[in-house]
């Protein structure tokens, strides 16, 4: 037996079959190193799937800030330590002035369940709005604000009465549908809420842009309907659009709260909730602490990726590699009938493959043996969307022009 099928039979035995491997067959990683994952029997995988490990796997500059911080203390912020006050003060220097009050905690879907719990105290109404094909969390709650889970294998079909749901504002799909409009009515007839949880670019949902003037339109039909504007920045902050930090900028409206996790510790369990004073004060006496929210080995990890973030221009990179690798698909697109469309910004980007272009039938299968025939190539993919079709790339920020031109030229021999 090897290696390999010791582990595999250890996690069968041990580890809930509800947890499921990437990228078909089981893929035995021993080592990560920038845009690079090795496998135990000597295979070069170029990631371009993760976006977690933000500034790269392993980064030396982030590596050797927590190890140093480990060496030296490691807390609950209930004391005070610089690491905490100085880093809690530099994230929200990017951010709008109005932002200025920061909560951390452990992962994306402790800062969504936090960031759902303050709208909810602010505004003393209880429902929520979301989109349709949104995951925003693996809580309870939060899954059932999650339409990709609850109307997705193993879900329960149907929504829970205090959540309404809006349609994909899905261009490729949509055609001349005035999604601004419906969502318009669909946030009227919600009545009262607390509170509208969307992505900035829909993620789980097919990578989808929000199309021009869709996010102030439904920010202000919240906040109009009683409800804030919270905007989960989990898969998209931190500079990956290229184009600003955080992509709910290039909107040109502010939102009332925003949640941060993912990139925010490259692989160490961080997350964030960033609001005013006004909504942060709202959970009134309630005393809110996360033991390990704010320790000061997150904080150094946390400073450590902004440093790389500024220091190595990464979301400047972003835009440039985004450009380059937006335009060799779109090239791609115009030889090959099978990709629909290429859409996305900086390096956050989807593929949807299509079986005809007219009546624009999901090639799931299409997708997925490019995912795999990729991975056989040294190239990690995956698929996503509600119709199963939709390549999404969102790798490590750290990628080469030669990264970029290899994954192009593999593509193009695959669909030759």
């Amino acid at each position: 037996m090897t290696e390999l099928d010791e582990l595999l039979e250890a996690r069968n035995k041990h580890i809930s079959k509800s947890l499921s491997l990437a990228h078909g067959t089981p893929l035995h990683i021993v080592r990560g190193e920038m845009q690079y994952l090795h496998s135990a029997d000597g295979t070069l995988y170029l990631d371009l799937v993760n976006n977690v490990c933000h500034v790269g796997h392993c980064h030396p500059h982030v590596v050797a800030a927590g190890q140093a911080q480990m060496a030296l203390l490691n807390t609950n912020s209930r004391y005070v330590y610089p690491g905490l006050a100085n880093y809690i003060s530099r994230l929200t220097s990017t951010m709008p002035d109005s932002l200025s009050v920061g909560f951390l905690v452990n992962s994306g879907s402790e800062a969504n369940e936090l960031a759902v719990r303050l709208a909810r105290a602010h505004t003393r109404a209880r429902d929520m709005i979301v989109v349709e094909g949104a995951y925003h969390g693996h809580t309870e709650m939060l899954t059932e604000l999650s339409p990709y889970k609850f109307m997705g294998p193993g879900g329960k079909g149907e929504r829970e009465p205090w959540i309404h749901v809006l349609p994909i504002p899905d261009a490729f799909r949509g055609g001349q549908r005035d999604f601004a409009a419906e969502a318009a009515r669909a946030i009227e007839e919600a009545g009262p809420v607390a509170g509208l949880l969307i992505e900035t670019m829909l993620s789980c949902a097919g990578q989808v842009p929000l199309p021009a003037g869709y996010l102030s339109g439904v920010a202000e039909g919240v906040r109009a309907a009683g409800g804030l504007y919270i905007a989960d920045e989990v898969q998209v902050g931190f500079g990956r659009v290229g184009s600003d930090m955080w992509a709910f900028e290039e909107h040109g409206v502010v939102p009332d709260i925003v949640v941060l996790g993912k990139p925010m510790g490259n692989g160490h369990p961080m997350g964030a909730v960033l609001t005013t004073p006004e909504i942060a004060a709202s959970l009134g006496e309630m005393e809110f602490f996360s033991t390990f929210g704010g320790n000061p080995v997150s904080c150094a990890i946390g400073t450590a990726v902004l440093d790389v973030i500024e220091q190595e221009g990464l979301m400047q990179r972003a835009a440039a590699l985004g450009a380059r690798l937006l335009t060799g698909l779109h090239e791609l697109q115009g030889r090959h009938e099978a990709i629909g469309d290429v859409r996305g910004r900086g390096l956050f980007l989807g593929i949807e493959m299509v079986r005809d272009r007219a009546t624009l039938e999901p090639a799931a299968e299409v997708a997925a043996s490019l995912v795999d025939a990729m991975r056989e190539q040294g190239v990690l993919l995956s698929t996503d969307g509600p119709l199963h079709n939709v390549i999404k790339v969102k790798p490590p920020m750290v990628l080469s022009e030669d990264d970029i031109d290899g994954t192009l030229a593999k593509i193009d021999n695959f669909l030759s």
